[in-house]
């Protein structure tokens, strides 16, 4: 009786609320000491205080799967079903934000696609940290906005397999949902410049190039003779460099091979050392994004394979108990029927007796 649903509970999705959590998930949480202690006749609203006492977010933890208490009352507000208000009010509150999180992930839970969308992205301006309890036991931090990513782009959240709701693009072509607004838009704007600002840099960079223009034409006129001896340096230079640069190339001429093989060599290593190019870096990226996706997706998949083992054990088990009971019962039934016989052969003897001695 306290593991059913409300009376006046609507279907989700087309099934049972509580039927959202896995049912290996399920169990565990009915078992659970914090079910069976905390949550017993909790109400809508008993359940803000239970809520405000949450000190980190989890799914199951353990080898022997134990639920948090954030994923055991999340099956309780699956369990009554609150009200729409009362869960928006979780995801509105700013002073706990573990409620928020609460409230966010039952909504992405039970709500439409739409629900989700227009409630759950303006948790994305909340950037406080969260504790989290991953499968292992241990704590690593999270943020609020993450989270929020994950409730509208993962498949799955704190082990729980999320229903699938429609892309944001389909809603926005279908006049249902406003473009997305981003918060960095309004920090651009302010950091770009407007258009006063670009006339006035254009009008000062003018000016600069006027003057330089000025003192290039004093220049010119006032040291014609500094200009002549200076240029005759720079031939002179010029000169010189050709000089070096053709008793270099005979020395090379006329050098032993080794030096030119070393030579070689040092440029080729110099050649290896230069960074590799952009296009290059940007492969390497590429090819190692794909390669985690890809160990993402085998891990998921490796968990899926490892629930439904797991399902399907706990069903054996499940019939073997059936079976059980039933040869528990067949046996009760011939105990009885052995017991109903030798009581009846008593009392035909006991009658055979008596009309005996009657004779």
């Amino acid at each position: 009786m306290a593991n059913r649903t409300v009376k006046d509970a609507k279907n989700v999705h087309g099934t049972n609320p509580q039927y959202l959590i896995e049912k290996i998930i399920r169990s565990r949480i009915y078992d659970s000491k914090y079910w069976k202690e905390q949550c017993f006749a909790l109400t809508a609203e008993l359940l803000v205080d239970k809520a405000m006492d949450i000190r980190y977010l989890g799914g199951v933890f353990g080898g022997n799967i134990k639920p948090t208490p954030f994923l055991c009352l999340t099956l309780k507000m699956l369990q009554i079903q609150p009200e729409k208000d009362i869960v928006v009010e979780f995801i509105k509150n700013e002073e706990f934000k573990y409620v928020r999180a609460l409230g966010a992930f039952y909504l992405r839970l039970t709500g439409s696609s739409l629900d989700c969308y227009k409630y759950l992205e303006p948790l994305y301006n909340d950037n406080r940290k969260l504790r989290r309890q991953n499968r292992l036991g241990h704590y690593e931090l999270v943020h609020m906005d993450e989270f929020i990513d994950e409730l509208l782009r993962e498949e799955r959240a704190c082990d729980i397999i999320l229903p699938r709701i429609q892309k944001r693009h389909v809603l926005e072509e279908n006049n249902e949902l406003e473009p997305k607004v981003s918060a960095l838009d309004d920090d651009l704007d302010e950091e770009m410049p407007s258009d006063d600002e670009n006339l006035e840099e254009i009008a000062e960079a003018l000016k600069a190039k006027e003057k330089e223009k000025k003192m290039e034409t004093i220049r010119i006129r006032g040291g014609g003779k500094r200009d002549r001896s200076e240029s005759r340096e720079r031939q002179e230079k010029v000169v010189a460099v050709e000089k070096t640069k053709d008793v270099t190339r005979e020395h090379k001429e006329r050098g032993d091979p080794e030096r030119h093989r070393d030579y070689d060599r040092g440029r080729e290593r110099d050649y290896e050392r230069r960074e590799p190019p952009a296009d290059t870096r940007h492969k390497d990226r590429e090819v190692r994004e794909k390669e985690r996706d890809r160990q993402r997706r085998h891990e998921r998949d490796r968990m899926d394979d490892r629930d439904r083992d797991r399902d399907r054990r706990y069903g054996e088990r499940e019939r073997e108990r059936d079976r059980d009971r039933e040869r528990e019962r067949d046996r009760d039934r011939d105990r009885r029927d052995r017991d109903y016989e030798r009581d009846r052969d008593r009392d035909y003897d006991r009658d055979r007796d008596y009309d005996r001695r009657r004779r």
